[in-house]
């Protein structure tokens, strides 16, 4: 299992491909930017056990028996799955259970002259934490390992211009299956996701109820995030999938509903409102309402009468 909590003092830091085969003790990779790793050829002397790299790591992890724990969740890994990581996270394997599958990493560097090298930011599970992460059918997993056997059969061949961008390519296959997939387990999943839009929702609820928009203002997206413990790319899936509005569109709409209510039920200006409900300048308030009413605070209140 990987956990990202590690302190920074114990970190191993690979910048190249080369050095992280090496020190997983095995062979050097055929080309300096991208590796495809058979889990069953690590070397159990090998001593990496926290790690960061300067590559995409694009994990599938199969024969893990039982229930693994990710972040705070227990979850079920009987038919396999993915995990994402990106250039700069911080890794920990916490426990030396063998399992199989695949890893490839692969240096941005390695995209260049691909449209990959642009749209890979699109993927947001390359953001989100260990504990999302993605669940395969039967159906699913072999998909997988057939994009990432051809992965495999184009690096012990040759390596040219061409192989480069059908690796490339079929990179970008498993990366649109996995959005594919990704998508499809916020449905499958909702027993895990309902209780994480419940506490957003609670959560945001408590910090208007609790005055806290007048100490720290408006609340941000990288709140509720670090609230909830998952990352706010997740996050705002999670909620555009199960309520149709993301977190940023969450907030917006509690600020206007809160706004209402005060312009309907109080004296206080919209100037007043607005340092209530957070807003530094008065003007963004105004801004905020008009883009998502139509009106003005002051034609709003105006209309009730």
């Amino acid at each position: 299992m990987i956990d990202k909590s590690v302190q920074k003092k114990e970190l191993h830091y690979f910048k190249s491909v080369s050095r992280l085969c090496k020190a997983l003790g095995i062979p050097k990779p055929t080309h300096p930017l991208i590796a495809l790793i058979n889990h069953a050829d690590i070397a159990a002397s090998s001593q990496v056990r926290y790690l960061v790299h300067d590559f995409y790591m694009i994990s599938y992890k199969s024969n893990l028996h039982g229930k693994l724990k990710y972040g705070q969740g227990y979850y079920d890994f009987d038919e396999g799955g993915l995990v994402f990581v990106a250039p700069g996270q911080a890794l920990s394997v916490v426990d030396d259970q063998q399992c199989g599958g695949y890893s490839v990493f692969v240096h941005p560097d390695f995209f260049a002259g691909h449209p990959l090298a642009r749209s890979i930011a699109k993927y947001g599970f390359f953001a989100y934490n260990i504990s999302e992460a993605l669940h395969l059918s039967e159906k699913e997993r072999d998909k997988v390992l057939n994009v990432f056997n051809a992965i495999k059969e184009e690096l012990e061949a040759a390596i040219d211009d061409t192989s480069q961008q059908l690796i490339s390519s079929y990179l970008e296959v498993l990366l649109n299956y996995s959005n594919r997939y990704y998508k499809r387990q916020f449905i499958t999943r909702k027993a895990v996701s309902k209780p994480i839009v419940e506490r957003f929702e609670e959560t945001l609820n408590n910090y208007y109820r609790d005055r806290l928009a007048l100490e720290n203002g408006v609340p941000s997206v990288r709140y509720f995030s670090e609230q909830l413990n998952v990352s706010a790319g997740y996050l705002s899936d999670l909620l555009r999938n199960l309520t149709g509005l993301n977190t940023q569109q969450h907030i917006h709409a509690k600020l206007i509903d809160l706004a209402k209510q005060r312009l309907s039920l109080s004296e206080l200006t919209a100037a007043e409102i607005a340092y209530e409900l957070g807003f530094e300048h008065p003007q963004s308030f105004n801004k905020l309402f008009k883009n998502k009413t139509g009106v003005t605070p002051v034609e709003f209140r105006e209309s009730l009468n």
